[in-house]
């Protein structure tokens, strides 16, 4: 029988390569869960946990394992805690893992906004140093009609503002989110934010239905017609041809994509291309990803 020293709320939600961190959750849920897309945290009401909840599952921890190199601090967006909330959880996490590399964690740039340039470098100053990013797209349109509570503009400012202070950001964007009706728009303007922002890290997932794509329409306030593989293919190449950046480490190698990519941008640009362009030569008209999928 295997032990180990936290109880965790279930479900509990990652990015893959926080998979060999330890999470402590000093939130639960997710603060804005309104995303039309996103099944992560429907059974869960959010709720910022208290430190004398967290505070005995890091020494726990420490007890454990002291060794641990980095931590990751779930749930949803655990950015929201204002920096007087959040930094004593960074101290005690400090005080008890002597041999920390970072700390991560999701955010929302509207989180990040609301913190003062100094709050953000004291923040990232105590071990914070990555901050997982969302945007699921660069278009407005797309992103009113998924509810998203972001814009363009305010995700650009704020994911500038994090880096400014030091923050490395890795960003999530989602292939296939606008549907036919915006798919070109989708992924030129996700190209030019990514362009505006030049993050560290830069990932590609998929739209994926996990309670089917009828339940995902009858959410939206328009018509939805999902984008066929091919199709899925041919947005993903618009979005990398327009992407001009340095050194953003690119993958796009999660369970929901159709294809697996990984690279730098721009050095490794046209080999990714001519994989897509193949891809797209070989995959005939009309396949449909499956009508369901993974969270």
């Amino acid at each position: 029988m295997h032990y180990f020293p936290i109880h965790y709320n279930e479900p509990l939600f990652r990015p893959p390569a926080e998979a060999y961190s330890v999470i402590f959750q000093i939130t639960l849920g997710c603060s804005w869960n309104k995303c039309t897309f996103c099944e992560m945290y429907q059974s869960k009401k959010f709720r910022v946990r208290k430190t004398d909840e967290v505070f005995p599952e890091i020494e726990t921890m420490a007890d454990f394992n002291p060794g641990v190199k980095r931590i990751f601090l779930a749930d949803g967006n655990a950015f929201v805690l204002s920096a007087e909330k959040l930094i004593p959880y960074l101290d005690k996490i400090n005080q008890h893992f002597k041999g920390l590399q970072r700390i991560s964690s999701y955010a929302l740039p509207s989180d990040i906004l609301a913190k003062s340039s100094e709050e953000l470098i004291e923040i990232r100053n105590k071990g914070l140093k990555l901050l997982y990013i969302g945007i699921e797209s660069g278009d407005n349109d797309v992103l009113k009609m998924i509810h998203k509570s972001e814009t363009h503009e305010s995700m650009t400012q704020g994911i500038l503002k994090a880096q400014a202070a030091g923050f490395d950001t890795s960003i999530m964007i989602l292939n296939g989110l606008g549907g036919k009706k915006y798919s070109r728009q989708h992924a030129l303007n996700s190209a030019k934010i990514i362009n505006a922002i030049n993050p560290k890290f830069l990932s590609t997932l998929t739209l994926s239905f996990p309670h089917g794509s009828e339940h995902f329409k009858e959410k939206l306030n328009e018509d939805f017609q999902a984008l066929s593989v091919k199709e899925l293919f041919e947005e993903l190449k618009i979005f990398i041809e327009n992407i001009d950046t340095t050194n953003v480490i690119f993958r796009s190698n999660h369970v929901s994509n159709n294809i697996n990519l990984n690279g730098t941008l721009s050095k490794d640009k046209e080999a990714l291309l001519e994989t897509l362009a193949r891809a797209i030569a070989q995959t005939p008209e009309g396949i449909m990803p499956p009508d369901y999928g993974f969270l």
